[in-house]
């Protein structure tokens, strides 16, 4: 049910490809250029899965529903309302009319059937994303549709408003394969023109978009291959934006240098340790709580991460619905006094080893590994031991269960509390990350809190979960990424939000 989005800072696909063009007008003199160390990886979004993908995709093909961009609040996309039946299994969609796609086809409901049909047929990457709770999606009329689910799910809204929902034109991509090296977008403010994989995309605005038009007509997204290269550009007037990502050193001197502008917002990028909590002496949560109390959320934010992460007291993410900072300030004392009532103490103390990756998530890694091992050896009472595998490794020890305390790190695939808590703590879930955690009163609050449609109900249960989270501990939440743009003086519009998307329709340049 649940995809593991254990994803890496910067993701660079080094994947051949050639010039990929799509008919276009011709495009005005100045563009506003976008850097970006990430890439794209396949453009069909029927097995499209990751960030930067997705980001391409928010910016050429809307969802029946969309995020208003700085907020986490959905509005009306490519559906102008929608119903949910009584029981909650029935969403019906009103779709606007008049529209079409990029290749003329008209958008209907029979666009919207076949998109998601073939989602579903395909089995791609995200699909889990609609199979997972989706039975099936019919056609009601031609600007209606109903899609009909196998349970109740209290946040199916924001899935719609995940890229496997967009619809696509039938006459421009594949019934029964994917076309990953597609230019045919969807209905959005933007067009592709241009697409040189791993070099540019050219993008320009939509004349025939439904609402408000781009505030800038003409975007280039330029890929560099690291952080280096992106900012000796950024400095040398060759690219106006740096986006994903620099490193927290360059934010630090261009956070000093008065000839750049600085956005800063909160992501929904968190980092973690887990537990195998079947693992002796892991599988006593006394053990695990005052692990909790004995780190430094502190050093790992200012001193490793430089002020590009803040503190993090709970799995759901500061700004997201129903947060709540549950986790308690670090308490040396409570923790020597749990680690006493475990059997612990100066003269026996807990041996253990801390597993880090060193190739997944940057060179900042190994940093927090140490700042961890120092602070958890304060007490005195805790003798740690890092152990490292390369990233291929790292996952093939979560089955096994091979490490008793290892650091993850979690991209969201809808924004709801939800995404954050199932993964890692629901019977049978947490198996595939390797932390084996089963109670039956976290249990039924996780499942009660998916099913139930009343937000007022799932949020005072997800502040259950969060307060059970602190005793029980399967994993312990310390920083939370804040979402970083640097900028030349002359670019403004720029909107940041949890969805980790930048939104180059707000984007202006003087």
């Amino acid at each position: 049910m649940k995809a593991l989005r254990v994803l890496s800072i910067v993701t660079v696909l080094a994947m051949a490809g050639g010039l990929i063009s799509a008919c276009g007008p011709k495009a005005p003199v100045e563009p506003l250029i976008i850097g970006t160390t990430d890439s794209v990886t396949d453009l069909d979004p029927a097995q499209s899965y990751d960030f930067h993908t997705w980001e391409i995709h928010h910016n050429t093909m809307d969802t029946l529903l969309v995020y208003k961009p700085g907020t986490t609040e959905l509005q009306p996309g490519l559906a102008e309302s929608y119903d949910v039946s009584a029981d909650g299994l029935e969403y019906t969609f009103k779709l606007r009319q008049g529209l079409k796609f990029p290749d003329g086809t008209p958008f209907n409901a029979d666009a919207v059937v076949w998109s998601i049909n073939r989602v579903m047929r395909l089995e791609g990457d995200p699909s889990w994303l609609v199979t997972s709770f989706v039975d099936h999606v019919e056609k009601v009329d031609d600007y209606t549709v109903k899609i009909v689910l196998q349970n109740p799910v209290g946040f199916f809204p924001l899935l719609v408003a995940t890229q496997p929902y967009s619809p696509v034109s039938p006459k421009c991509y594949p019934e029964n394969e994917f076309d990953s090296d597609s230019t045919c977008g969807g209905i959005g403010r933007y067009k592709i023109v241009r697409w040189e994989r791993d070099v540019e995309m050219e993008l320009e605005a939509n004349p025939d978009y439904y609402g408000t038009p781009p505030a800038y007509p003409h975007v280039i997204v330029r890929y560099f291959a690291d952080s280096t290269a992106m900012r000796l550009a950024l400095e040398s007037g060759d690219i106006d934006i740096a986006w994903k990502t620099l490193t927290p050193s360059d934010y630090k001197d261009f956070r000093a240098n008065p000839d750049y502008n600085v956005y800063e917002g909160s992501g929904p990028y968190i980092r973690y340790i887990c537990f195998n909590t079947t693992t002796p002496p892991f599988d006593n949560p006394k053990v695990r709580e005052a692990i909790s109390l004995a780190i430094d959320r502190d050093a790992i934010s200012n001193v490793v991460f430089q002020g590009t992460h803040k503190n993090l007291y709970s799995m759901v993410p500061d700004g997201m619905f129903a947060h709540i900072d549950a986790f308690p300030e670090r308490d040396l004392d409570k923790a020597k006094a749990l680690l006493a009532e475990a059997g612990f103490d100066e003269s026996n103390p807990l041996v253990m080893d801390l597993w880090w990756t060193p190739d997944h998530y940057g060179p900042t890694e190994g940093d927090v590994a140490a700042v961890l091992k120092e602070a958890l050896e304060e007490t005195g009472v805790i003798q740690v031991n890092l152990q490292s595998a390369e990233w291929a490794t790292y996952t093939d020890y979560f089955g096994p269960g091979t490490m008793p305390v290892f650091l993850l790190g979690w991209y969201p695939d809808y924004l709801d509390p939800d995404n954050y808590t199932s993964a890692f703590a629901e019977c049978g879930a947490s198996d595939d990350i390797g932390i084996f955690y089963c109670n039956e009163e976290m249990d039924n609050l996780l499942v009660k809190a998916r099913t139930s449609t009343d937000m007022a109900e799932r949020e005072q249960l997800y502040k259950q979960i969060q307060q059970l989270w602190t005793t029980e501990v399967p994993t312990i939440p310390f920083t939370q990424g804040l979402l970083l743009v640097v900028t030349q003086k002359n670019i403004g519009g720029v909107t940041l939000d949890p969805t980790l998307f930048l939104h180059y329709f707000t984007l202006t340049k003087e």
